[in-house]
């Protein structure tokens, strides 16, 4: 058995007016009850450091100082070297500013010794660049980032093969494949979602919820891994954000959810080879995929109906 106690460290809003050194305790709390509970690997949200800033245009004097030009930086040294003490591999998402004035909104993955041994940059940036007025809220990821540069890569670490991803990459299905066909077995994402869609107000939390859920369980059946999906949650300067973080099994199952929408800690004892038996029958990939018929999904971007 190649068993990982995984911790899903949910967090609950972080304000504008939040600073990086508070946010970075919440975070070495939570961090602490995971190595106190056993757990090898702490997960934490997208934009763990920061407010949700791309809902503003109002603010964009302010945004510069939300992205981080070094990881670890002088605030967030502190998460790293509390993690090193206890052993603990750690994952979390962050507004990156490269040296050459790139932004992306990435996700960084550690060893137990406090190394980076991945990063992943967020390829499918939902949302819009300019103000909408039809909107009852904005989201700007697409003004206030890149696509990611890096496609989905996957690493060997802690004994497993473990891949990322980033909120909205968790709807499609492309980003799981594209992991699953690299021997994925373990997928860590963070999610800032808002419990409202700015353009059907009358969806509601619970299918908001629904939906997030069965992108993740489907993305891990499909491609016979675990998944740990950790969202940062709660009212934001007025925007509430939804909880809902989940630990999922190789066979689709949810076996660990957050109960709340605050700091919280959600665990499961994960066994890596659980992820064997789909990947050597119904997903075995080498044995059942025909990838004569699948020319279209690389080929195309928009949908192209028949002709009538």
């Amino acid at each position: 058995m190649r068993v990982i106690k995984i911790g899903g460290a949910q967090m609950g809003p972080i304000q504008k007016a939040d600073g990086r050194e508070a946010v970075v305790a919440r975070m070495i709390a939570l961090l602490d009850q995971a190595a106190a509970e056993g757990c090898g690997l702490v997960v934490f949200p997208e934009l763990a450091l920061t407010t949700f800033f791309p809902r503003w245009k109002e603010h964009e004097a302010d945004i510069p100082s939300f992205y981080e030009d070094a990881m670890p930086g002088p605030a967030t040294q502190a998460l790293f070297d509390r993690a090193k003490a206890h052993g603990v591999a750690i994952s979390f998402g962050y507004a990156e500013r490269t040296p050459e004035g790139r932004r992306f909104n990435t996700s960084i993955l550690t060893d137990r010794a406090g190394a980076i041994v991945g990063k992943y940059r967020k390829v499918h940036l939902p949302g819009h660049v300019e103000y909408d007025p039809e909107r009852t809220h904005q989201h700007l990821e697409k003004r206030y980032f890149e696509p990611g540069d890096l496609g989905f890569p996957v690493w060997r670490n802690e004994g497993a093969v473990m891949g990322m991803c980033i909120c909205n990459d968790r709807r499609w299905p492309e980003t799981w494949r594209v992991m699953g066909l690299q021997g994925v077995e373990l997928v860590v994402l963070g999610y800032n979602t808002p419990s409202v869609n700015s353009q059907m107000g009358d969806e509601g939390l619970e299918k908001r919820l629904y939906h997030s859920e069965l992108s993740i369980t489907s993305g891990a059946y499909q491609n016979a891994c675990w998944a740990v999906a950790v969202a940062k949650a709660g009212d934001e300067d007025g925007h509430p954000l939804m909880g809902g973080s989940i630990i999922v099994d190789p066979n689709g199952f949810v076996v660990a959810r957050a109960q709340t929408e605050g700091d919280e800690l959600i665990t499961a004892e994960a066994d890596m080879d659980a992820c064997n038996f789909g990947k050597e029958t119904i997903f075995d990939f080498a044995r059942h995929r025909r990838i004569e018929h699948y020319g279209r999904i690389t080929a195309q971007t928009g949908a192209t109906p028949p002709q009538a």
